[in-house]
């Protein structure tokens, strides 16, 4: 099964070639679903990002699937063109006239989970225009698993000539809305979610009162539209049974460290599935790890047929581990692989848990030895002074450098 990783910064580019994803998708700013909540790729660097993942072996994927309107259509195309000069495997697209225009421009196309494909006589139409397609979220394995065999039975081929793959989302966030579809934030604020501008007001904490008498109703928890996160490391082996060929790791709008992780516990899992070696055991320690950087609340969402009514409980993340800034690289030793850092915030200590993120370093991470700071060995580096320590390898000047520490408490969110 291949991983496509979600890159929303060359960071988290960088992050992802270094956990193994087979793809990563991303949006260039403006027009993409995540035009608000993503660093995104300015035009001029689309090209130098698809060397990059070329250079590893990985395909790259632009993400056009939002509303457009006629005012825009020049822009699109003028998108999709540069696109094609730059060499993107594929488009990921819900709007036939984005569709159209890539077949003209030759590019392969990908079916946007906001198409919302239930059923096969669907798969089987929109297999005239593209390879892959995303399947709406609100499928169980046993519904996805009737239409990969189908596939199957047909010979059903994209416009490449391969056989249709089919692609789900295997963790990151859910949404209360019909494959992303939602209008809250629209209509709200006017700032609308199906053109990447969503401000995520179904993650905040609501109370129901009654305008006339003043009584209020008693819920849950007040978070009424939360979801929680989707997270399938313990059905794995349900998916492939499945006939799925393409595992999608949501988060644009999340960080390089959530990034390298997601990806590498998911690479770590396919290919213990393809050595024989997934066990209850190691997926525990992958459940423990996911659970370390960003998320909801993790739940399987709709693919065992069950109701999703676990909500979040609380706002913000429910990472057990937090990272914390702490400063910036000045220098590089090169031939001792010392890293020296400018500590403007948080205060370092000897043996603590780091991570360094820059957009060519990707991320970092270890633990703190060798610690010096001002040129004397220490156990801690206050702020004001300059820190080294050991590191595996090459990190940048102005690279960031976060101290990880575990959450001890949920205020702490």
């Amino acid at each position: 099964m291949e991983i496509t990783a979600p890159a929303g910064s060359m960071a988290a580019l960088q992050a992802a070639l270094q956990a193994g994803a087979d793809s990563v998708y991303l949006g260039l700013k403006g027009l993409n679903m995540r035009a608000r909540s993503g660093n995104n790729f300015s035009p001029a660097q689309l090209a130098e990002a698809v060397a990059l993942a070329r250079s590893a072996g990985v395909k790259t994927y632009l993400t056009l699937n939002i509303i457009f309107y006629n005012k825009e259509t020049e822009k699109i195309k003028e998108i999709i063109n540069k696109a094609a000069r730059s060499g993107i495997d594929a488009v990921i697209a819900s709007d036939i006239a984005v569709i159209q225009y890539c077949r003209q421009c030759r590019i392969p196309v990908h079916i946007s989970t906001q198409l919302s494909v239930a059923n096969y006589e669907a798969v089987k139409f929109w297999a005239q225009y593209a390879d892959v397609i995303v399947l709406a979220r609100e499928l169980d394995l046993g519904m996805i698993k009737d239409i990969t065999a189908r596939i199957k039975k047909d010979d059903l081929r994209g416009p490449s000539g391969e056989l249709l793959k089919i692609e789900i989302f295997a963790h990151g966030a859910l949404c209360i809305s019909a494959g992303g579809r939602c209008g809250m934030s629209l209509y709200q604020y006017n700032a609308s979610a199906n053109r990447g501008l969503c401000l995520q007001s179904c993650r905040f904490k609501y109370r129901v009162i009654n305008e006339e008498t003043g009584q209020e109703m008693r819920l849950q928890n007040g978070y009424l539209f939360s979801a929680q996160d989707i997270c399938t490391i313990d059905i794995l082996d349900r998916i492939k049974k499945a006939g799925v060929s393409v595992l999608k790791i949501e988060g644009r709008g999340r960080d390089a460290l959530y990034v390298k992780k997601t990806v590498a516990v998911y690479k770590a899992a396919v290919e213990a599935l393809r050595q024989n070696g997934y066990t209850a055991a190691r997926v525990s320690e992958w459940l423990e790890e996911l659970k370390t950087v960003f998320n909801r609340g993790l739940e399987g969402g709709y693919y065992l047929g069950n109701k999703c009514t676990n909500l979040a409980n609380r706002y913000g993340s429910h990472a057990v581990e937090k990272k914390i800034f702490s400063g910036k690289v000045v220098h590089f030793y090169s031939k001792l692989k010392v890293v020296e850092i400018s500590i403007t915030a948080t205060p370092v200590k000897e043996g603590e848990k780091f991570v360094i993120t820059g957009d060519t370093t990707g991320v970092l991470s270890g633990k703190i030895k060798n610690l010096r700071g001002d040129g004397c060995k220490q156990q801690t580096v206050k702020q004001g002074q300059r820190a080294t320590f050991t590191v595996s390898r090459k990190v940048r000047i102005n690279d960031r450098l976060y101290i990880i520490r575990k959450r001890e408490k949920w205020k702490d969110l």
